[in-house]
């Protein structure tokens, strides 16, 4: 029964457009949320290329021969910031994978983001409300993973970020 139900939450994941949170799965398969976080564990375990992200749980992208550009950016901003620091990534057709900081304890702490559209951003945003983010923990410092498959564009971010005074170097 659980071999059964793991191959059809792999089925369900490679086949839908969009990340399915782990609450649809949960009720879909009429099990509670944390039978689904050990499903996809046992899942990522085996070898299923399954990505957590904060909008769900998706398939990790194949790369295909259109060359991607990605490199991390370092910034340093509060709260106020985020959705400028955002909008000017995405509008310039870049992706944020991920939220990067350094804790003195545990090292380094990242967060995916997944975040490449202003729908994405709005989605962040609204489940950001009365949490902190990340970058929080270091008095804002913090670190991105960007991508994107357009060349100079993320020369083109780093220039708004610094622009927006929140790019640590500019190079």
């Amino acid at each position: 029964m659980s071999d059964e139900r793991r191959r059809r939450i792999l089925e369900q994941i490679a086949s839908a457009r969009d990340p399915v949170t782990g609450t649809d799965l949960a009720h879909q398969f009429k099990v509670s949320r944390q039978v689904i976080v050990q499903d996809m564990a046992i899942l990522r375990a085996a070898g299923a290329e399954v990505t957590a992200t904060p909008r769900g749980y998706s398939m990790a992208p194949t790369r295909t021969t259109k060359a991607i550009y990605r490199e991390v950016l370092a910034v340093q901003h509060g709260r106020d910031m985020i959705e400028a620091e955002l909008t000017a990534l995405v509008d310039l057709g870049i992706r944020m994978i991920d939220v990067i900081v350094e804790h003195q304890v545990y090292g380094e702490l990242r967060g995916l983001l997944m975040i490449e559209s202003r729908a994405d951003i709005s989605a962040f945003l609204s489940r950001l409300e009365g949490a902190e983010p990340l970058s929080a923990l270091t008095r804002g410092v913090h670190l991105h993973t960007v991508e994107s498959s357009r060349p100079g564009a993320i020369d083109e971010g780093r220039t708004a970020l610094w622009e927006l005074g929140i790019l640590l170097s500019a190079h």
